[in-house]
């Protein structure tokens, strides 16, 4: 299993239905920065305080699942001795936010025997029996940050460990508030995301995507309505 981050630790194995890793957020700071998802989270210039783009936590073959949907879940430890005793086949352990993590993508719900279970995301819907890729990042950004606008390939989950998120298609708006927010999108739209609220957003996200499709891609077509400035406050 390939990673940059020196807190991982893996068994050897490749990927299973229910994979442990850990995650992304995609962000960048206003005006606009270049999503940045080949910045691995261990380069000595990335400071999770700072406000900033994302950074990649580790880039994962997954392999097909027998369902149509997964969920997402996030369990915390307070050590890497902790983490590992929940480590089965193919895992990761990463520090992230002063906490270590493990993260669980699967058709089936995961509940820790060592941690503290902090979130299910999802359902996310995709295609059964499609082999899968995912992007685990995460990123601090201040209230009015904005991402670049962009498309994903496949679905994408976030998940705000503090702050406000505002994701802007052309089909509306979806809005989070508070230390565990969480949002869900389809692959295809384009997309803004936005930092609300009065404090840092420190968050993860996930891409799921086809192995040979591109996770991310930058676009120039579509102007968004202003729907998350709205939101601020």
């Amino acid at each position: 299993m390939s990673t940059t981050n020196k807190f991982w630790m893996s068994s050897g194995c490749k990927s299973i239905a229910g994979i442990l890793v850990a995650f992304k957020l995609i962000i960048a700071s206003t005006p606009a920065w270049a999503q940045a998802t080949s910045r691995h989270c261990e380069d000595v210039n990335v400071n999770e305080e700072k406000a900033g783009p994302a950074c990649l936590l580790s880039h994962e073959s997954l392999g097909s699942f027998n369902a149509d949907t997964v969920y997402w879940n996030l369990d915390k430890y307070s050590s890497v001795e902790a983490a590992q005793r929940d480590v089965v086949r193919s895992t990761s352990v990463i520090k992230a936010f002063g906490s270590f993590w493990l993260f669980t993508v699967g058709p089936v719900a995961s509940r820790p025997l060592n941690g503290e279970h902090v979130a299910q995301v999802g359902p996310i819907s995709i295609d059964r029996n499609t082999s899968y890729d995912a992007e685990f990042l995460k990123s601090t950004f201040s209230p009015g940050m904005t991402a670049p606008i962009h498309i994903h390939s496949g679905p994408e989950a976030f998940y705000a460990v503090s702050g406000d998120s505002c994701l802007e298609t052309p089909e509306g708006i979806q809005v989070g508030r508070g230390p565990g927010n969480s949002m869900v999108i389809r692959g295809g739209p384009p997309m803004l995301l936005m930092a609300l609220g009065r404090e840092p957003r420190k968050g993860f996200a996930l891409i799921l995507h086809a192995p040979s499709l591109p996770p991310t891609t930058l676009v120039h077509d579509w102007t968004p309505k202003g729907l998350c400035q709205a939101e601020m406050r």
